[in-house]
């Protein structure tokens, strides 16, 4: 019986294989780098042990390390989690050579599969199909386009797609270096790149006496850069007779290689629903929790019991309804999917019947440089597809996320597009629909409540503040005009949001009119009856605007945009509306003036502004008087600089 149990990773999976050890009553002992000392995996473990540095290959990706950590800190079993060390064979029999528990497949079954190339060969004995393999050397036009992988490692990393020839080499070179960055071994073959595919998958679980599960399907065909980003169980669409196919395939692949635990074996489907062996990952996989909730099991308790030598059931348990999982990651998908750091603000799931929260972040932690981008991973449950994936869509739509760029927007666009719900997703999904997916709509309604909804807040937060400069505050006096702007993000678009105070207090902008506000919570009412409810957290220069339809996040700016910015020196503009209400003394075109000299009062918001001579010489033209009515930018006057030379 396994007692203690050290998780060799990091992050959303220690966090999740924890929360099963602490049902079974089994103690825990987490390894951390130096980046990740105050990581939420650190804070849920019994016990843990630092890995001295912070790239992973000087701290997760040490074997020699992490053994010496579980022996330090009296583990007997060792679960490798996903990534890292999980598919290392050499790793495996260390654990096992330490007299501990390895918590995963026969050393014998990782080394026959941890190279793509000698698993088909395996599979291709046991009858399993297979894409013809394409020898780089030897490719011509007729075989582009080619999908170029690494023999060894996954997720996404050493894989290129090449659609012409000539790029072959340089491409081949790329995805080299990468898997040898990445896992050790530059190992590269190329296959047929099929397009408008499907990545479609069997969950296998072994147990060490003959038994053998197939737990249904997955599709996983969702991804960006080869890495999955929305997983569903059952992978929709698939006739009995296929899916007994995909089973008996991933069966016979297990069985060949005489596998124990929990793995997955994956195909690839052509547009003509034939399979194709892809690979066999001898480990969990990040979209377990699908296969999870659909057959009511906990893989990871498995994992447990198995590696205690206990017996599977003869047959496992009957699945009911359908799972959707989307992995909530801290990147720009509109620019190139840049993995974004800094502060986790806030990170609040809803909590509601038929959803489930993988997450190895909690709200107050850091997003750092050094590992993978992902957050979170939300699924749904329910007995439908169509229920899954609407509950899906409005749990993310729900979600408070204040930080960091996150993909959270393009999941719930991505849940709802046709082509998803259409129960057809394929791997090209974002080469097509990428582009229309990240795009900001010009008329954003939602977004300008929000941003109404952040300055009443701010008019909440200051109601007696008084502006002392050109861009100063402003405060709730009946009948004098408000406004404030803002540039939401990421899109950087500007939002200038004017409103007037009535002398019953409420706030009307047209369309709309504020409710209540308080620094935390808006209710806006809009002109067709609708109300708004608005949650909101500002953080220094930043206000986070949560409502039904997601997050908006904005920076304030000044009220009023300097004019002088845009314009040629000499130039006096209003800084803000306003009236002037006088003049210097004797000003008129032709008189010499001295810098900083006071020229034009203008009154705003019970506010006397004065225009101040930008330089010295002489006023070549006076566009102001008193009583009159300005516009931000209005043009009041010119100075000529007396170093100038005058235009002829």
């Amino acid at each position: 019986m396994i007692s203690t149990l050290l998780v060799a990773n990091r992050g959303e999976i220690a966090c999740r294989i924890f929360r099963t050890c602490r049902a079974l009553g089994i103690a825990t002992v987490a390894v951390y780098s130096d980046a990740d000392a105050d990581a939420l995996h650190v804070r849920e473990a019994d016990t843990a042990v630092r890995l001295p540095g912070a790239a992973p290959a000087d701290t997760y990706l040490r074997g020699d390390l992490v053994v010496r950590a579980a022996r330090t800190a009296g583990a007997d079993a060792v679960h490798p989690g996903y990534g890292f060390l999980s598919e290392n064979a050499g790793f495996a029999r260390a654990v096992q050579d330490a007299g501990l528990v390895w918590v995963g497949p026969p050393v014998k079954a990782i080394e026959m599969m941890a190279s793509k190339t000698r698993a088909k060969e395996l599979m291709a004995a046991a009858g399993v199909p297979l894409l013809a393999p394409v020898d780089p050397a030897q490719a011509t036009a007729g075989d582009l386009p080619l999908l170029l992988k690494a023999a060894a490692g996954g997720g996404g990393r050493g894989m290129r797609v090449v659609r012409e020839l000539g790029a072959l080499p340089g491409e081949m070179a790329a995805a080299t270096a990468e898997a040898a960055s990445a896992f050790g071994d530059g190992e590269v073959f190329a296959e047929p790149y099929v397009e408008r595919g499907r990545h479609v998958e069997v969950q296998i679980m072994a147990d060490a006496h003959g038994t053998v599960w197939a737990l249904g399907t997955r599709d996983c065909s969702l991804q960006r850069r080869h890495q999955k980003v929305i997983e569903e169980a059952p992978a929709p669409g698939l006739d009995d007779a296929l899916r007994t196919r995909l089973h008996d395939a991933a069966t016979a692949a297990a069985r060949a290689v005489g596998y124990r635990g929990a793995g997955t074996v994956e195909f690839l489907l052509a547009a003509d629903g034939r399979p194709y062996f892809l690979e066999m990952n001898t480990r969990l996989q990040v979209e377990h929790p699908v296969t999870e909730a659909v057959f009511g099991l906990d893989l990871v308790a498995l994992q447990l019991s198995v590696a205690e030598g206990e017996p599977l059931p003869t047959t496992p348990p009957t699945p009911h309804g359908h799972a959707v999982e989307a992995r909530l990651y801290a990147e720009d998908p509109a620019r190139d999917w840049q993995p974004q750091t800094g502060a986790l603000l806030t990170l609040d799931v809803p909590d509601e019947p038929g959803l489930r929260l993988d997450t190895g972040y909690a709200g107050g932690d850091t997003i750092g440089i050094h590992y993978d981008p992902m957050l979170a991973k939300v699924i749904a449950h329910a007995p439908t597809r169509a229920q899954a994936v609407r509950l899906l869509a409005r749990a993310l739509e729900r979600t408070r996320i204040h930080g960091p760029v996150t993909n959270r927007e393009l999941l719930v666009r991505s849940l709802r597009h046709p082509d998803f719900t259409g129960a057809r997703p394929d791997t090209g999904f974002y080469d097509r629909h990428l582009d229309a997916l990240t795009r900001t709509p010009g008329d954003n309604a939602d977004r300008h409540l929000a941003a109404l909804a952040a300055a009443a807040a701010h008019a909440a937060r200051h109601p007696d503040a008084v502006g002392t400069s050109r861009f100063g505050g402003w405060r709730n006096l009946p009948s004098q005009p408000q406004t404030r702007r803002y540039r939401s993000e990421p899109d950087g678009a500007e939002h200038e949001i004017a409103y007037r105070t009535t002398r019953s207090g409420a706030i009307d902008t047209p369309g709309a009119r504020i409710l209540t506000a308080t620094p935390g919570h808006v209710t806006v009412e809009t002109d067709d009856g609708v109300t708004h409810h608005f949650r909101l957290a500002t953080h220094h220069d930043r206000v986070h605007v949560d409502g039904a339809t997601g997050t908006h996040t904005f920076t304030a700016l000044p009220r009023f945009t300097d004019p002088t910015e845009r314009t040629e020196p000499g130039s006096l503009l209003a800084p803000m509306p306003g009236t002037v209400v006088r003049l210097a003394d004797g000003l008129a075109p032709g008189t010499t003036v001295r810098a900083g000299q006071p020229l034009i009062w203008l009154e705003a918001m019970k506010m006397e502004h004065r225009i101040l001579a930008p330089a010295s010489g002489t006023l070549t033209a006076l566009h102001a008087a008193p009583g009159l009515q300005v516009e931000v930018g209005a043009l009041l006057a010119v100075v000529q600089d007396a170093q100038e030379e005058p235009t002829p």
